[in-house]
């Protein structure tokens, strides 16, 4: 790896010899800028405005703009004159835990090499010191014309540094956080916990960009003479809108468990698929009454099977209504079965009433009565209420 910057890591007495070497590369892919009628490259010239003339590099200059557009040079030399301790030399100035220093503050990372076998043992003393203690050293350097922050930490045996952004340069989080009072139930910290102990842990090399995998596809296919990648599927409408948190979360843990192959996962995501479903075919069903009608045949059925023996109180008129009202068809049989029985003959009905009426009687009276005596009042009883006219149901 190319170095970008020569100097030496001053720990105390002690100087380091060392080479900075950048510790990431970008992947993304760049793009030019084209003339979209005929493809041709569109370029920047570099040119003066006061003489309208392109210049080359070795003509260009430094200059501070004041505030009232004034430009001020500025030479290599005024800026090798300042007093900079850090010009060639990564200052340690202090040893601290990993933990103070704000991750908002981490910027580009070095990888820094000891530069010549002299180098080797002092660099090696700074890393196994580092690794010891458990912390890390923060640092001032000067690169590319400003002095810049660093924090010095060990990754595998090489000392690598991390651009720190000065404090001043953090800006405060006005302004951010939702302004809108919210409380959050237990029960959705338990299923955020869930659904963060269902995600895990994540292996991070076994990230990669997929954009950026998809895009060289495409130049791929449109460089073979193709007309590039079919345009992805449109997602579902209203996705991301939490409409309920609460399921929202709870489907996310199942579908993390489904992910991870876990068992149980396929049983729950389809019980709740189909409950789902069900709800939504479910249907009312308007519950209609009953026919009430009834045919003249039940009514006369039931008219007819009324019971042979009747009490000394009540009529066979009654007991038939009784017996009828019982039935599924109430109003009509019960007016049906009236009618009948009050067409039957009334010889008969006295007959059977008198016997029923004497036998009932009979059983009720005490035993030191005679039978006959009870028997001949019983039908003075049932002559006197034959003569009385009885009442015609409507």
């Amino acid at each position: 790896m190319r170095s970008i910057w020569n100097g030496a890591i001053s720990f105390g007495l002690v100087s380091i010899p060392i080479k900075l070497v950048n510790a990431t590369e970008s992947h993304s892919v760049s793009f030019r800028q084209i003339h979209a009628e005929d493809g041709g490259r569109i370029r920047y010239k570099k040119v003066c405005e006061l003489d309208g003339e392109e210049v080359t590099q070795a003509e260009i200059g430094k200059a501070y703009e004041d505030a009232d557009g004034t430009m001020i040079p500025i030479t290599d030399e005024d800026l090798a004159a300042l007093p900079l301790p850090t010009a060639k030399t990564i200052e340690i100035v202090a040893f601290v835990a990993a933990g103070e220093i704000d991750p908002l503050q981490m910027d580009a990372a070095y990888y820094l090499s000891a530069n010549g076998v002299p180098a080797a043992k002092p660099y090696t003393l700074l890393r196994e010191a580092l690794k010891r203690s458990d912390r890390v050293a923060v640092a001032k350097y000067a690169l590319r014309g400003r002095e810049r922050l660093g924090m010095l930490r060990v990754v595998d045996d090489v000392i690598a540094m991390h651009g720190l952004l000065w404090p001043d340069e953090i800006r405060a989080p006005e302004g951010v956080a939702p302004e809108t009072q919210v409380t959050v139930r237990e029960a959705e910290l338990d299923l955020a916990d869930a659904l963060m102990a269902t995600l895990g842990e994540v292996d991070i090399s076994s990230l990669h960009d997929d954009y950026r995998e998809a895009v060289e596809e495409m130049i791929a296919a449109k460089a073979e003479g193709g007309a590039g990648l079919a345009p992805p599927e449109p997602t579902a409408a209203g996705r991301g809108q939490v409409i309920d948190l609460m399921a929202a979360l709870e489907s996310s843990v199942r579908a993390a468990k489904q992910a991870r192959g876990e068992a149980g996962a396929e049983g729950e995501g389809a019980g709740a698929a189909e409950a789902a479903q069900a709800d939504e075919a479910a249907e009312v069903t308007e519950l209609r009454p009953r026919k009430r009608a009834a045919t003249r045949t039940a009514a006369t059925r039931t008219s007819a099977a009324a019971p042979k023996e009747t009490g000394a109180k009540k009529s066979t008129a009654k007991t038939a209504a009784k017996k009828t009202a019982a039935a599924p068809a109430r109003k009509s049989t019960a007016k049906t079965a009236t009618r009948s029985t009050a067409k039957a003959p009334t010889k008969s009905t006295a007959k059977s009433t008198t016997k029923s009426t004497a036998k009932s009687t009979a059983k009720k009276q005490p035993a030191k009565q005679p039978a006959k005596q009870t028997a001949k009042k019983a039908a003075e009883k049932t002559a006197a209420k034959k003569a009385t006219p009885r009442r015609r149901t409507a």
